[in-house]
C-alpha cells in the first residue's frame, strides 16, 4: 500500500479508472509498445477487461496501433492533453526566454521541473548543441531525494512531510552521494537553505555535472527548479561554483521578476501530476 492508499481514500476510488490510467502509466521510454497479454500480466488483470480497457483507450486515442496490431503504443490525445495542460503553466512560458538564454550563455543544457511526490518531473529543456546529449526528456522523471534538482524543489517541506514521503528506510540509493535516511536528506536540505543552490559532481549519476536553483513565487514559495547539466568527463570546479553558479541564480533572480502574482496558485503544485515540458519552446529550439 503506498503512501496515499489509505482506507478512506479508497472508498471514493472508480476501479475500471485506475486500472486505465494504470494501463496509460506502463507505456514508457524503454517499453514504448506493449501486446494485450503483456498487459494483462504486468497488472494482473483478466484478459476480456484487458481488451475492454484497451478498446476504450484506442477509441479515445489515448491509445493507437501500429503496423503490427498486436502492440499499443501511446496515442495523440495524450499530447493533446499534455499543450493544455502546459498552457496552464505560467512559469514555464514566463521561463522559456531565459532558460534559452542560460543555455546560450552556458553551453550546458538548461531545464525546468516540478515535484510529483517523491519523484522531480521535468517540465522544460533545452539541450546544449556543444555538448553529448543528456537522457533528460520532456517528462523524465529521477527520485526527489536523490538528484539536486529535488533537493530544491523540496527546501521547503518540513521534517514531517518528509517523514510521510519516505516512511520507510534506507531510501534507494543511487550513487555513495544519496542519502540513505531522512536524517542525511534533511541534512542536506539545511545546507541547501543556507547556500540557496545546489551543485552536483557525479551526486546521481557519474560524470554529470549540475548547478541547481528553487524558483520561489511571490510568497516565498517554491514553486518550480531549474538547472544546467553538463556530461564532459571534466569541469573546472572553480567555473561551476562560480561563472556557472552566478548565471543559473541571475536566471532564477529573471525568471522570479516575471512571475505573476498569482503563480503559487499554478496547476503544478507540490503534489500535481506531471505533464510535458515547453513542447512548442522546444521544437522551435529544435528547428533553429
Amino acid at each position: 500500500m503506498t503512501n496515499d492508499e489509505h482506507p478512506q481514500k479508497q472508498r471514493y476510488r472508480v476501479p475500471a479508472l485506475v486500472q486505465g490510467l494504470s494501463i496509460l502509466e506502463l507505456f514508457t521510454k524503454d517499453t514504448p509498445r506493449l501486446s494485450a497479454t503483456e498487459v494483462a500480466s504486468r497488472l494482473s488483470l483478466p484478459r476480456a477487461t484487458t481488451y475492454r480497457l484497451l478498446g476504450t483507450l484506442e477509441d479515445m486515442r489515448y491509445l493507437q496501433r501500429g503496423e503490427d496490431e498486436r502492440y499499443y503504443q501511446l496515442g495523440p490525445a495524450l499530447l493533446n492533453r499534455g499543450f493544455e495542460y502546459l498552457a496552464t503553466l505560467d512559469v514555464v512560458e514566463t521561463a522559456a526566454p531565459t532558460l534559452r538564454t542560460l543555455r546560450d550563455q552556458t553551453r550546458m543544457s538548461s531545464h525546468m521541473a516540478v515535484r510529483d511526490g517523491t519523484r522531480v518531473v521535468y517540465v522544460s529543456r533545452f539541450p546544449a548543441s556543444t555538448t553529448i546529449q543528456g537522457s533528460v526528456q520532456v517528462g523524465t522523471h529521477f527520485p526527489l531525494h536523490a538528484t539536486v534538482m529535488g533537493r530544491m524543489l523540496a527546501l521547503d517541506l518540513t521534517e514531517q512531510e518528509l517523514r510521510e514521503l519516505y516512511p520507510e528506510e534506507p531510501l534507494p540509493a543511487f550513487t555513495p552521494l544519496t542519502p540513505q535516511t531522512v536524517e542525511d536528506f534533511l541534512e542536506l536540505l539545511h545546507t541547501d537553505r543556507k547556500r540557496g543552490y545546489a551543485i552536483s559532481e557525479s551526486f546521481f549519476e557519474n560524470g554529470v555535472h549540475a548547478v541547481a536553483a528553487p524558483i520561489r513565487n511571490a510568497e516565498g514559495r517554491v514553486v518550480a527548479a531549474i538547472n544546467v547539466t553538463d556530461v564532459s568527463a571534466f569541469i573546472e570546479p572553480e567555473y561551476l561554483r562560480g561563472q556557472i553558479k552566478d548565471r543559473v541564480l541571475e536566471a532564477v533572480r529573471e525568471i522570479e521578476r516575471w512571475l505573476p502574482r498569482d503563480s503559487g496558485n499554478q496547476r503544478f503544485s507540490p503534489t500535481s501530476p506531471h505533464s510535458g515540458s515547453s513542447l512548442r519552446h522546444k521544437r522551435a529550439e529544435d528547428a533553429a
